[in-house]
């Protein structure tokens, strides 16, 4: 006599793994910040190399990590909230998310033209765009693994 309850499971269901528990998300978020905070000390030694200031101020540890932080767990929380509320969460972020990070080089784009960011100057400033792009593809890493799409049930 067999127990096995796969005959009474719906197809779609037993296709459908559980999620990572919440240790796991956690560990790939703070994976995510590491690896953009460590893109970002690369990528500003680079930019100083270039000939970027010392003193301008979004290419310092301290800035560009307290940023990266934040974008990190900002865009964690969209993500989470596409992958369950979007009937396509694949769709819809393969084009939000360029989009939210072409939206982010706006003001690095502006500091070529205005003066409001002392120091700026154009090795700093593709430097810090460089940083927003690796820092966004950092999270999209981590959040695939924190947070995976075929994962969501959906209603």
């Amino acid at each position: 006599m067999s127990t096995s309850s796969s005959s009474h499971t719906p197809a779609s269901a037993a296709s459908v793994r559980p999620g990572p528990g919440r240790a796991a998300v956690a560990g790939w978020l703070i994976a995510g910040i590491v690896a953009g905070s460590v893109l970002n000390e690369i990528i500003a030694l680079l930019a100083r190399a270039a000939g970027a200031s010392e003193d301008f101020q979004p290419l310092q540890p301290g800035a560009f990590i307290s940023f990266t932080v934040i974008g990190v767990l900002v865009g964690a929380v969209g993500w989470a909230v596409i992958r369950r509320r979007s009937a396509d969460p694949r769709a819809l972020l393969s084009w939000l998310v360029p989009t939210v990070v072409v939206v982010s080089l706006v003001p690095d784009l502006m500091m070529f033209f205005s003066d409001f960011q002392a120091h700026a100057d154009a090795a700093g400033i593709i430097g810090l765009m460089v940083m927003h792009v690796a820092v966004a593809a950092a999270a999209v890493f981590a959040y695939q693994r924190a947070l995976p799409l075929n994962d969501v049930p959906r209603s």
